[in-house]
């Protein structure tokens, strides 16, 4: 398998650009958010493209980022809370190691403020991030490899268990001992991915049968201790 070493997703709020760098650092891997992508194309902040541009400009930046990125990135790379509504995008997650960071709709509420003017959370912010939630979920839960909770949890026991569940992965695929196995990350000389198969169960974590992309149907917010999340 070829790709970045573990895909976050989750909707805003979940803690996807607090516990990726925690994560990166734990594999000895770089993390990217494919905001940042996003950004960089842009020359403007993801709030300011969704004023000036509006939400269609957006996602079509940010679907050339996320596809850029899986093809490219070999470390940890988050993608933004709407990315995986794109049938293409979903197309390019079936077979990755894809990690889902599950969020109740309070602590998502809770984590991204929203209190604050958000792009997708014009008129009645409650209401349309229950919608977004709903729309979004069954998406994720179809796409994950891996799903984890991370309500009431610190960024920090989330990223470990997380890493935990990979190592072992990998330590099983190589014959390997406990701990990060040889060649890891991917990107090391002689070090490949390899495509998912069956980490032990990890307390926390619930493992997902690989399939292909879902159909979307018609999703909860950063990690305690993390900075808000954007909505989008």
């Amino acid at each position: 398998m070829t790709g970045p070493v573990l895909i976050l997703i989750g909707p805003p709020g979940a803690g996807k650009s607090t516990v990726g760098p925690l994560l990166a650092g734990l594999l000895g891997a770089e993390f990217l958010d494919t905001d940042t992508a996003v950004e960089e194309v842009a020359g403007k902040p993801v709030g300011d493209i969704f004023i000036s541009d509006g939400e269609a400009a957006f996602r079509e930046l940010e679907r050339a980022a996320v596809a850029r990125t899986i093809a490219s990135h070999r470390g940890i790379l988050a993608l933004g809370g709407g990315a995986v509504m794109d049938p293409g995008t979903r197309q390019l997650l079936a077979g990755q190691r894809v990690v889902y960071l599950e969020t109740g709709f309070r602590a998502a509420a809770h984590r991204t403020g929203l209190d604050a003017p958000r792009p997708l959370l014009i008129g009645n912010p409650r209401a349309r991030m229950r919608e977004l939630l709903e729309e979004r979920l069954p998406v994720y839960e179809a796409l994950a490899w891996v799903r984890v909770s991370t309500d009431d949890r610190a960024p920090q026991e989330i990223a470990d268990e997380i890493a935990a569940t990979v190592t072992a992965e990998i330590a099983a695929e190589t014959g390997e001992g406990a701990g990060t196995a040889p060649g890891w990350p991917p990107d090391a000389p002689g070090g490949q991915a390899e495509a998912p198969g069956r980490p032990p169960e990890v307390p926390g974590a619930q493992r997902e049968a690989p399939g292909g992309p879902p159909e979307a149907p018609g999703g909860p917010p950063g990690a305690p201790g993390g900075p808000p999340e954007r909505h989008r």
